[in-house]
């Protein structure tokens, strides 16, 4: 029997899709025109195609360094960030009966309603004091603020693993990190792969904390270059609009590449 079309929802998707590639469109066409062009209608395509601009771009943002510097950032917190958070999460999830356990979890959970701004200048000291005003202080912040949320997730997670799997380990004569790491990491894939995302996009993509920790233009990560360059550039728009693709690309290739295992992670969470 033939299925009939869902005309509605048809409708939201193309009208969805449309307001996605729309500002996409505009940031293409702006990148590859000449600034001469700009006085032209906004949705008219270059006379020429000026690839240089990327070349500019690249040249005055020293983009390689920056993208040098985030990637260490992200590739690190994100290893980091699923590795302790879950073992954090898992020691907090199967003692949830003890006192200590449970208020160390709703200590974690009530650090989500903190406002970073009300932090933000004590922090700013005291990193400076502690001598972590660089990458690797910044990696450091980055999983600490990240543990109240990913613990939140990750116990309720935890929660439906059944205890029987752990019993059976333990009958077999494995020690607590051996269960762990061959039991209860393994099937963690689904959350672990959502954690992974969620916390690579933030670590990519923020901005306020390297503006307000790094004191080293040589440590700039992409948001803080792309800040800087349009302070200093803000007229040429051609130029800022190319060095805004380029920092976006990274992202595109990395979710392009890894697109089904994340898909297919995420899928056997929703059917646990």
């Amino acid at each position: 029997m033939r299925k009939k079309k869902n005309w509605l929802v048809t409708s939201l998707l193309i009208i969805g899709t449309l307001l996605i590639f729309f500002p996409l469109y505009l940031t293409i066409n702006i990148a590859l025109k000449t600034p001469g062009e700009m006085v032209k209608p906004l949705l008219s395509l270059p006379d020429e195609w000026r690839f240089q601009n990327f070349l500019d771009a690249i040249e005055m943002t020293n983009f390689f360094q920056a993208l040098s510097n985030s990637f260490i950032v992200t590739f690190s917190v994100v290893v980091l960030t699923v590795l302790t958070n879950s073992l954090v999460s898992y020691a907090i999830a199967r003692n949830m009966h003890k006192n200590f356990f449970k208020g160390l979890f709703y200590y974690f959970v009530s650090a989500m309603f903190v406002p970073f701004p009300i932090i933000m200048l004590p922090l700013v000291r005291q990193t400076a004091i502690a001598g972590m005003d660089n990458l690797i202080g910044l990696i450091f912040l980055y999983i600490v603020f990240q543990l109240s949320f990913n613990v939140f997730i990750y116990v309720g997670y935890i929660k439906s693993i059944p205890v029987a799997l752990e019993e059976a380990a333990v009958m077999d004569g494995a020690s607590s990190w051996k269960i762990f790491w061959k039991v209860i990491f393994p099937l963690l894939s689904p959350m672990n792969a959502t954690v992974a995302i969620l916390t690579a996009l933030y670590a990519w993509n923020d901005f306020m904390l390297p503006l307000v920790i790094l004191t080293d233009p040589e440590h700039a990560t992409l948001p803080l270059v792309q800040y800087i360059f349009q302070s200093e550039f803000s007229t040429n728009y051609n130029l800022a609009f190319a060095s805004y693709l380029l920092a976006l690309l990274p992202m595109v290739i990395v979710y392009l590449i890894a697109q089904k295992w994340i898909i297919s992670n995420v899928t056997r969470g929703a059917v646990k």
